[in-house]
C-alpha cells in the first residue's frame, strides 16, 4: 500500500499560515547537541519525519533523544559512539553533520555515506578536506567517511563552494579546536547563522555570522544550552508561490521575511502584491503571474529549493520564463512531471524554458524529492480536474501538516491510501 495526494484544481488560497522551525537548520542543531555532554533542548521544532530520523542517528552515537511535539530534548554522554549506525544514516542526507561534533568531541569518527534526495551529486570532498586542515586524518572508502585526529589545531581554510554542510562540518570541529580558525568562502544561509547563535549559546566564539568569512577562536569545552529553532523560509516561500499561482491573498506567519528578499521581489515582478512585518508577510495576486526568469544560486540568491516552485509558477505564467540551475544538476528531473501536469517546458543542460499556459491538466505523477512534491502539489491547484500526486513520504520529510495548512487555505487535498499504479 502506498499513499498519494488527490489535488483539486481551481481553488483560490486564502487566509493565513504559521510556519514553524527550519529542517535545514533543526537536523544540523540537532547534531550541534554532541559538542556538550548533558540535555539540550531545541523549540519550535518541525513534526517531519526527518527530526525522528536524526533522532535515531544520534542514539546510535550514545544519546538519549526525546522527541515530544515541537520539543527535541538530546543528551549527550561524556564519551560518543564514534561509529554511526549505518541504517540510520543511510535514510538522511543531514545525518553526515554528525562528522564535525564526533571528531571535535571524541577525535574520530566513522560516518557511512549518507542518503537523502536525489536531486544530484553532493561530494564530500570538502568537508574532508576542511578537517584535513584542522589536523584529521581523513578517508571516503567502503562506503564511510573516517577521520581520525590526536589534535585538532586552528587552520585558515578556503572553500572552492560555499558548501552549506561543508561550512557546518568545519564549524562544528573548529569549535573545539585549539587556537583560531577562519573558514573563507563560507556559506551564509540564515542556517547557518542559527547554527552560530546556538553554538555561543554554548560557550563557542564565533565571528562573523552571516558572512562570508568566519572567525572561530577554539574553547576547551561547551555546554548544553535550549534554543528556539528559526522559522522555515523555504515552507514560507512555498506558501508565497503557492499564493501567486492560484491568484489568491495569503499571510504567512514566524518566518523572517528578510531571509526571501529575493524571492518576494521575483514575486512583486511577477505581479504580486506584497507586505512585510517583523516575522510575517502577505502575498496576493490579482489576476495571471507574469514570466519572470530564475537563476538559482547560494544565499543571498535564489534558493536550489525554490526551484520546483519557480518553474510551477513559470508553467501558468503569461509569457516565458527562463530557469538556470547552479546547485544541484538533477533538480530538472522534476520537469518531466510538470509535462505531464501539461507545462510547455523544455531542458537544456542547466537550463529549463518554461512557455506559459493559461491552465494545466490533471494528471498522475511523482515525486523525486521533497521540494518536487510540493512544486507538484502547486501545480495540481492550478490544473483542470483532479491530479494524483505519489510518493508524498518526501513531501512529509519537509513539510509538516502539509495537507492540513492546505486545506485550511481552501485547497482540495487529501491523503489517500492506495496500491500505485505507474
Amino acid at each position: 500500500m502506498a499513499e498519494h495526494f488527490r489535488v483539486g484544481g481551481g481553488a483560490r488560497l486564502a487566509g493565513e499560515v504559521q510556519v514553524v522551525g527550519a529542517k535545514n537548520s533543526v537536523l544540523k542543531l540537532m547534531a550541534a547537541a554532541l559538542l556538550a555532554e548533558g540535555t539540550t533542548t531545541l523549540t519550535n521544532c518541525p513534526e517531519i519525519l526527518d527530526v525522528p530520523l536524526m533522532a535515531d542517528v544520534l542514539r546510535s552515537l550514545g544519546c538519549t533523544v526525546c522527541v515530544e511535539g515541537s520539543t527535541v530534548t538530546i543528551t549527550a554522554p561524556s564519551q560518543p559512539c564514534e561509529r554511526a549506525d549505518y541504517r540510520s544514516v543511510s535514510r538522511l542526507r543531514a545525518s553526515v553533520c554528525v562528522l564535525g561534533p564526533l571528531v571535535a568531541r571524541c577525535r574520530r569518527a566513522v560516518v557511512p555515506l549518507p542518503g537523502g534526495d536525489a536531486i544530484g551529486s553532493r561530494p564530500l570532498d570538502m568537508h574532508a578536506n576542511g578537517l584535513r586542515k584542522l589536523g584529521a586524518r581523513t578517508e571516503i572508502n567502503h562506503g564511510r567517511v573516517v577521520a581520525d585526529a590526536e589534535d585538532l589545531r586552528g587552520a585558515q581554510i578556503w572553500l572552492d563552494f560555499p558548501s552549506v554542510g561543508a561550512t557546518e562540518n568545519i564549524l562544528m570541529a573548529a569549535v573545539l579546536a585549539e587556537g583560531t580558525t577562519v573558514i573563507d568562502n563560507a556559506a551564509r544561509e540564515p542556517e547557518i547563522v542559527d547554527l552560530c547563535t546556538m553554538l555561543q549559546q554554548m560557550g563557542a566564539k564565533i565571528e562573523g555570522s552571516g558572512s562570508s568569512t568566519l572567525t572561530v577562536h577554539g574553547v576547551s569545552s561547551l555546554q548544553p544550552t535550549e534554543h528556539r529553532v528559526i522559522g522555515d523560509r523555504i515552507v514560507g516561500a512555498t506558501w508565497a508561490f503557492a499564493a501567486a499561482m492560484t491568484q489568491g491573498e495569503v499571510t504567512v506567519r514566524g518566518v523572517n521575511p528578510h531571509h526571501i528578499d529575493l524571492v518576494l521581489d521575483k514575486l512583486r515582478a511577477a505581479g504580486a502584491d506584497t507586505r512585510t512585518d517583523t516575522d510575517s508577510f502577505t502575498v496576493a495576486m490579482d489576476g495571471r503571474p507574469a514570466a519572470v526568469d530564475f537563476v538559482t544560486l547560494p544565499y543571498p540568491g535564489f534558493a536550489t529549493d525554490l526551484q520546483p516552485m519557480a518553474i510551477a509558477l513559470s508553467a501558468v505564467a503569461d509569457g516565458t520564463s527562463m530557469i538556470t540551475e547552479n546547485v544541484f544538476e538533477a533538480r530538472f528531473r522534476f520537469v518531466d512531471e510538470m509535462v505531464r501536469l501539461g507545462a510547455d517546458a523544455r531542458t537544456d543542460g542547466h537550463h529549463a524554458v518554461v512557455r506559459g499556459v493559461s491552465r494545466l491538466s490533471s494528471a498522475p505523477v511523482w515525486a523525486s524529492d521533497i521540494r518536487a512534491g510540493a512544486g507538484l502539489v502547486l501545480a495540481g491547484l492550478c490544473a483542470e480536474g483532479t491530479s494524483e500526486v505519489w510518493d508524498v513520504e518526501h513531501i512529509d520529510r519537509g513539510y509538516p501538516r502539509f495537507v492540513e495548512n492546505l486545506r485550511a487555505m481552501g485547497a482540495e487535498v487529501s491523503r489517500v491510501t492506495t496500491d500505485p499504479v505507474r
